[in-house]
């Protein structure tokens, strides 16, 4: 699974101009899921995105996880970030999951995050979504659950 991660304001989501799902101060998650993915991959990258500490102390340093914040995260499945684009130029997405394997997957990483007592909110997978976001930092990170990076 790879997760673009962003440090945010504010955060919404809109599918057929109905907002689906929104947050306030916390992290968007933009997040793939590849054929070989399993739960393994979705229990680290929930632990540590949990625990990440990107948000600011009162000395101005990253010392602080969206735990300690008691932050807001929302989930947007995305299955570009699973792309070979080494060849030619228009990417190659077979290696990301069918649904029948990334919606269950997907669903059970947005679970392990609830298991957190935070507010988790989440787009539709598959739907044309419209993300709006404003940016804290700008802080993004990006985790391969396949590197541990």
């Amino acid at each position: 699974m790879k997760v673009v991660l962003q440090r945010v304001n504010n955060s919404s989501v809109e599918v057929d101009g109905k907002v689906v799902g929104k947050i306030e101060k916390g992290l968007m998650l933009l997040i793939g899921v590849d054929e070989t993915d399993e739960h393994s991959d979705a229990d680290w990258l929930a632990k540590k995105i949990l625990d990440v500490r990107v948000f600011s102390d009162d000395e101005g340093k990253m010392n602080h996880s969206v735990r300690d914040i008691s932050g807001e995260i929302l989930c947007i499945s995305q299955f570009t970030l699973i792309s070979d684009y080494k060849k030619g130029n228009r990417p190659s997405y077979i290696k990301a999951a069918r649904p029948e394997k990334a919606i269950p997957l997907f669903e059970y990483f947005k679970e392990e995050l609830k298991k957190s007592g935070l507010k988790i909110e989440s787009g539709i997978f598959g739907a044309d979504m419209k993300v709006a976001l404003i940016n804290d930092g700008p802080v993004t990170l990006v985790f391969d659950s396949k590197t541990k990076s």
